[in-house]
């Protein structure tokens, strides 16, 4: 009986090693040898380990420029990636505790790449890891937000990503194009933003430079906006707020002062000025989230080393105006300013 079962056993090992053979020299019924990326991977998507990528968004804040920052980065990898690539996305509310939060939840569920939309996300994913490669969008200026001296145009590491910087001085151009006559400007800004300080500190040297008196007009917070603009109208003669998230997200409460009070304002960028400014020297910010997304399938692939990436820039600056505040304050833009649609 020992010897039966000893057969039966040895037959069933041979007839298990040659299944086995036999599926390690099938082909997929595609033609692609076994082991081929193409044999598995859809078409539109790019070949990785895993046949995947999930990249975490910490967005700041909901309002249009950083929506508009997001949707390009999406759209960008997609286009390069397809169905290779999915999202996991976080909206902080404006707290930076929260950016915190969501970018260490990516970090904790080993995601292959971190978009930080904003300043305040950039800080929190800078602190978060030192492997992960991390892009920022929507930042202003990067030496100011990661405290880097000695700025070069590289961050290094594991960060990059795109600014939305457009040119300040040109932005003191315009203001003193449209209002040569004024005497005394305000500027509003966040003083919890950085990269707010670091715009007026630029802009307030431009606009002396031009033979303007200009005060600074903090805000903290919501809490406190109206009342700060109440002030800046009070003694100035026209404001300048800056690419300003918590100014970007308060836009109606600010209007609810600078109007009734006849007082124009000149921003920073154009979500700000379509909800309260006059005038703008404006950059895409779907076009900056375009590009962070262009050079995060660049990362994901292979192609590009971040360490290596330097910053980069809106590729254009568009003069724009609001037609129904001008309209509501009688002011008549120069020519070469195109309407905020």
């Amino acid at each position: 009986m020992k010897k039966i079962i000893s057969i039966a056993l040895a037959l069933c090992l041979l007839a298990a090693l040659a299944g086995c053979g036999g599926a390690a020299s099938s082909t997929p019924a595609t033609g692609a040898p076994a082991g081929d990326p193409a044999a598995s991977t859809p078409a539109g998507s790019a070949p990785s380990e895993g046949g995947s990528y999930t990249v975490g968004i910490c967005q700041l804040v909901q309002h249009d420029a950083l929506d508009a920052a997001t949707q390009g980065f999406k759209d960008a990898l997609k286009e390069a990636l397809g169905d290779a690539v999915t999202f996991e996305e976080g909206n902080a509310s404006g707290d930076a505790s929260t950016c915190t939060t969501i970018v260490n939840g990516f970090v904790s569920d080993g995601v292959d790449l971190i978009l930080a939309n904003a300043t305040a996300p950039l800080q929190a994913a800078a602190a978060a890891t030192s492997d992960i490669p991390v892009l920022g969008t929507s930042v202003t200026d990067y030496a100011t937000a990661l405290e880097i001296t000695g700025w070069t145009g590289t961050v290094g590491g594991n960060i990059s990503g795109t600014s939305d910087l457009a040119p300040l001085d040109q932005q003191a151009q315009m203001l003193h194009d449209m209002f040569p006559d004024a005497e005394k400007v305000g500027l509003i800004y966040c003083s919890g933003e950085p990269n707010s300080v670091y715009q007026i500190d630029v802009v307030e040297k431009a606009l002396q430079d031009l033979g303007y008196t200009c005060e600074r007009f903090a805000f903290t917070d919501s809490n406190d906006i109206g009342s700060v603009v109440q002030s800046a109208c009070d003694a100035s003669d026209v404001l300048y707020v800056p690419t300003d998230n918590t100014a970007a997200n308060n836009t109606e409460a600010i209007a609810n002062v600078v109007i009734p009070a006849k007082v124009p304002v000149i921003a920073g960028e154009e979500g700000i000025c379509g909800g309260c400014g006059v005038a703008t020297l404006s950059i895409s910010y779907y076009d900056i989230g375009y590009t962070t997304g262009q050079m995060a399938a660049r990362i994901l692939t292979g192609e590009a080393d971040i360490s290596a990436m330097p910053i980069e820039y809106a590729p254009q600056v568009t003069k724009k105006y609001n037609a129904d505040i001008c309209q509501q304050l009688g002011i008549t833009p120069p020519e070469g300013y195109e309407a905020i649609g």
